[in-house]
């Protein structure tokens, strides 16, 4: 399944197409963003990451299309946007299905034109941008409840790149679990015990947790052997 992602992040790299990247928390969508971004030909440019979830709902718009002096109280200077910091470079939009509909609208023009106002602006500005989209929701069902836009998730899905949990893809997990064990530092092991108990394990927080749950094993491990009993008390 891997193997196959890794194809698809190569051949879209090259191209440059808006990438919409979806799979459940902890699976590892904002590393695909940044590998796409660094085989691409705008590696020398900007990679700005802008969180959907992390920014207020009342800060969102500012943060991504700027706004002019005196365009809200508290509007002393003009502030430029995140397109234009990331010019000629590459956009990651992480959790859009959790921006506001207000402000898909004017995210949708920015797909099309290619261009922007600032808030309490006239002035339309041209961006040379990439973007990079990802969700941990369902967007077609958002959709359906009237919570996102459909021509925005068109516009957003040129190439989709599903990343399936973790559960859904076994084979990875001791592969996954030797390089966490390398990257930690000391050479800990998994007793047979211990491998049988993580690969059952149905691992909610996907990639992310097994990391965590590894590095929680080592802290505890005397002999380098990584037992059952080192394990958090939810597995």
């Amino acid at each position: 399944i891997m193997r196959n992602i890794f194809t698809q992040i190569i051949k879209v790299a090259a191209a440059d197409s808006t990438v919409l990247i979806c799979g459940e928390r902890g699976t590892g969508k904002e590393l695909i963003a940044s590998s796409i971004y660094q085989h691409s030909s705008r590696r020398e440019k900007p990679f700005v990451k802008i969180n959907c979830v992390a920014i207020p709902e009342g800060l969102l718009e500012s943060e991504l299309f700027g706004h002019e002096k005196g365009a809200f109280t508290g509007a002393i200077e003009q502030k430029k946007v995140k397109f234009e910091i990331a010019e000629g470079g590459t956009v990651f939009l992480d959790e859009i299905g959790d921006m506001p509909l207000d402000t898909q609208a004017k995210l949708l023009r920015v797909l099309q034109e290619r261009e922007f106002e600032r808030v309490g602006g006239i002035k339309s500005i041209k961006v040379n941008v990439r973007f990079i989209a990802a969700t941990n929701k369902n967007l077609q069902d958002l959709i359906k409840q009237g919570n996102f836009r459909e021509d925005l998730y068109f516009r957003l899905n040129v190439f989709p790149i599903y990343i399936p949990a973790l559960r859904d893809r076994k084979e990875d997990i001791i592969l996954l679990a030797n390089h966490f064990l390398k990257s930690l530092g000391p050479q800990a092991t998994i007793s047979n015990a211990t491998l049988q108990k993580i690969i059952s394990y149905s691992w909610p927080g996907n990639v992310r947790e097994l990391k965590n749950v590894l590095e929680h094993a080592c802290i505890l491990t005397d002999d380098d052997v990584i037992e059952p009993k080192h394990l958090p008390p939810s597995m």
